[in-house]
């Protein structure tokens, strides 16, 4: 495995600011050079790249800037959860306003239910239902007496 020189399309510039492994580069050993390439080998030599340091010092640089980054991400996070929870509290709102509107509507368009005198079952009509009730005996004996009349 050797360098054929195609590593050098791929050659990374150094970043001003933040570490080489940092910004996403990685190093090839065979090559020896920093490469910007998303693969864990080489594009030249087929070597695997290394993508953190090996000195203990740029180590915990690494380590430090990741945590940064991830505390930020996190706190990004956490600022859009909350602009969306204002955007569906703002939204349920209204939506419970035209809902309040609906039932304070229902209610008075709504009749009360009132019990029947001779069942106590409660009907919205209990005149209509008075007249055609079981239990009413009026009813009964007129309606036998009626179809006597009629088979008469």
């Amino acid at each position: 495995m050797t360098c054929k020189g195609i590593c050098v399309r791929y050659k990374a510039q150094k970043p001003v600011g933040t570490g080489r492994y940092a910004s996403g580069q990685r190093r090839c050993q065979i090559c020896e050079i920093f490469i910007k390439w998303e693969g864990l080998w080489c594009p030249c030599c087929g070597y695997r790249l290394r993508t953190k340091p090996r000195n203990l010092k740029y180590k915990a640089k690494l380590r430090a800037r990741v945590e940064a980054d991830s505390i930020e991400a996190k706190a990004a996070t956490d600022i859009e959860s909350e602009v969306q929870e204002v955007k569906i509290k703002t939204k349920t709102k209204s939506k419970a306003k035209t809902a309040k509107a609906k039932t304070t509507k229902s209610k008075t368009m709504t009749k009360e239910k009132t019990p029947c005198k001779y069942c106590e079952k409660l009907f919205i009509y209990p005149d209509k239902h008075e007249k055609n009730c079981k239990k009413n005996t009026e009813v009964m004996s007129s309606q036998s007496n009626e179809s006597i009349a009629i088979k008469a």
